[in-house]
């Protein structure tokens, strides 16, 4: 997902700053607000940036995905987080059924539709579902879009089979990189691409996706994850063997640490698995996960967390509040698979990090971030990329929390 990057860079003032700011950030002022009253606040922030920030990028190719040095960067349909931008417009429509949010959301749709024969990459779950799979969802059955959207994703999903090696029993994340020494390289955030084969085998009629997307799961779920239910970035296969040859992070502190984004998306893809397939090992896995992450000792007192678990520099460190975001959202949906008490404990801990992300430390006010909503996020520390800044991700995730949260009908 993201490109080789040279060494972490010495912390910045900056960086400093802003870490002790958040580190000593209570919950948020108003937490006597009602979960409703919060959502709406939410998406009238979100409808007040995304229309400004879609006023800024109509006119040029490209989607937003964050801002570097004051100026919105723009990436193609080719950039895993392309998918993003669209897939928010989606949740805008579905929010508000606003039509000028539906209009924008095909309009950028479409503008993803090269990945779909892209084979160069594992990323096309969140290029692709983000906004096609969103589209098809809230599309009428008699929508002539309908195909469209459906044979973009089933394309798709037939390309992110050529990546399968049965021998190894995965799909490649990342091609070759020029100076590594790996052969077959999975990581963690793969987990998130399986929820478009799972669909594509209903959708076809075609076991074949599924199998594979089983297939990826069982094997990352036999080498990735530690005994405290926490896990590696990248494992490296051999392909002829399919034997484990190292386990490393890429983007996190350490080989052994726990990068947070890499456990939230854990939780979340093997939360989506058990949804898809009910097999109990899944449920456990992300059961497990979730209480890592939820008991963490160094998890702030705010529950969002710092980029790396395991930074010895804790608390001067950033924060990831794309991490927060994909959590709130997997713990929200992992509340409906288990038993009463554990489903309000997720809840109340999913509500308590979107009351934070909805507070003035991390939520922008109308016309600041850049357009985006969430600020503080983290993309590649150990290349010096993306810290904090808004990432397009972060926002798509909050969204899709709030509406998960929405949809469990909070009283207050």
């Amino acid at each position: 997902m993201i490109e080789q990057g040279s060494p972490s860079p010495v912390l910045t003032a900056k960086t400093i700053f802003c870490a002790a700011l958040l580190a000593t950030a209570t919950l948020p002022a108003r937490a006597t607000e009602s979960v409703p009253a919060m959502i709406a606040r939410d998406f009238q922030t979100a409808a007040a940036q995304y229309g400004g920030l879609l006023d800024k990028v109509r006119a040029q190719p490209g989607f937003p995905r964050t801002v570097e040095g004051g100026q919105l960067k723009l990436v193609g349909p080719g950039d895993w987080t392309a998918g993003f931008f669209p897939g928010s417009l989606w949740y805008l429509y579905e929010a508000s059924g606003d039509a000028k949010w539906r209009s924008a959301a095909v309009d950028y749709t479409a503008r993803t539709a090269p990945a779909k024969f892209d084979k160069s990459q594992h990323d096309l779950g969140f290029m692709l579902y983000s906004g096609y799979g969103n589209a098809l969802r809230l599309s009428a059955d008699k929508s002539p879009k309908r195909v469209a959207y459906r044979d973009a994703l089933l394309a798709g999903a037939t390309t992110l089979l050529t990546r399968y090696n049965p021998k190894v029993g995965s799909i490649q994340s990342w091609d070759l990189w020029k100076n590594s020494s790996w052969t077959f390289p999975v990581i963690i955030d793969n987990m998130m691409n399986l929820e478009l084969l799972m669909w594509a085998a209903r959708a076809a009629n075609e076991p074949r996706y599924r199998e594979v997307a089983i297939a990826h799961a069982d094997t990352t779920l036999k080498n990735h994850f530690r005994p405290d239910g926490s896990s590696y970035h990248l494992v490296d296969y051999d392909p002829q063997s399919g034997q484990v040859r190292a386990r490393v992070t890429v983007q996190g502190y350490a080989d052994g640490s726990s990068w947070a984004r890499g456990q939230a998306w854990g939780l979340y893809g093997y939360t989506m698995m058990y949804r898809e397939t009910r097999k109990e090992d899944y449920l456990r896995q992300a059961r497990k996960i979730a209480a890592f992450i939820m008991q963490h000792p160094r998890l702030p007192a705010d529950k969002v967390p710092y980029w790396d678990f395991d930074d010895a520099a804790i608390p001067n460190v950033p924060r990831d509040v794309a991490a927060a975001a994909i959590t709130s959202s997997a713990l929200l949906e992992l509340a409906g698979f288990v038993d009463k008490d554990d489903a309000r404990r997720y809840r109340e801990f999913a509500t308590a990090q979107l009351r934070s992300l909805s507070s003035k430390a991390y939520l922008a006010t109308s016309g600041e971030n850049g357009g985006f909503l969430l600020k503080h996020a983290t993309g590649h520390k150990p290349a010096g990329k993306e810290i904090d800044v808004p990432l397009n991700y972060a926002d798509y995730y909050f969204l899709e929390a709030l509406l998960r949260l929405k949809a469990t009908r909070p009283e207050g």
